[in-house]
């Protein structure tokens, strides 16, 4: 199994949690972009991920990507209604935070700042963690929904619910919360496992 284990005594790594984008870095080698074959390819649904090695490492069990591809796209993506595209990726950026992925953290904290405009707020979120005060309740109760649910899964309950629902939330809203949340739970966990972030070239030394 050596040559298919890579290891990167080099590799510049982030410091802190960032809105900047960040690279990652797998530490078994994917499917080569070359190598992907049309079932592979079809499961990425979005052909540009072929160029991500993260993506073409799931992409060794073709289904199960494609079914997280598509339950992604789904929650983050499909707004005919309930809550906003920025409270989907706050609850992901709050989620990635108290789970310790920076890499997922960078994606979603500079999703919900270009979705809301509130690049300060979400900082906030990355430099105090999860316990900070964001300026208004909605986005407080949605991370701390998405922490208590990243915790302990079996203890959120009615408590948790009947704090979104007093910041105005109803059940289609609450309910992406909890998707947002509830999938960056397990997606952080395989990321972490599978790889780490890089800091990109043109970023070191000003980061």
């Amino acid at each position: 199994m050596t040559d298919t284990v890579t290891e990167y005594p080099d590799l510049a790594r982030p410091r802190a949690f960032t809105q900047r984008g960040l690279g990652w870095v797998p530490w078994l080698l994917p499917v080569a972009e070359e190598a992907l074959t049309d079932a592979q390819r079809d499961a990425l649904i979005e052909p540009a991920r072929a160029k991500m090695p993260y993506f073409r490492l799931l992409a060794r069990d073709p289904d199960a990507l494609r079914a997280r591809t598509l339950t992604d796209l789904d929650i983050f993506y499909n707004v005919d209604g309930g809550i906003g595209r920025a409270e989907r990726e706050l609850a992901a950026a709050a989620t990635s935070r108290r789970n310790g992925c920076v890499f997922c953290a960078s994606v979603h904290a500079a999703s919900a700042t270009r979705e809301s405009g509130r690049e300060d707020d979400v900082q906030r979120l990355l430099d105090e963690g999860v316990d900070a005060d964001l300026g208004d309740e909605t986005w407080n109760a949605v991370v701390a929904a998405s922490v208590a649910l990243t915790d302990t899964p079996l203890a959120f309950d009615e408590a948790d619910i009947a704090r979104l629902r007093a910041a105005g939330l109803d059940d289609a809203e609450i309910v992406d919360v909890i998707g947002g949340a509830a999938f960056f739970n397990w997606a952080n966990r395989l990321m972490l496992s599978l790889g780490e972030p890089e800091v990109p070239a043109r970023q070191q030394g000003h980061s």
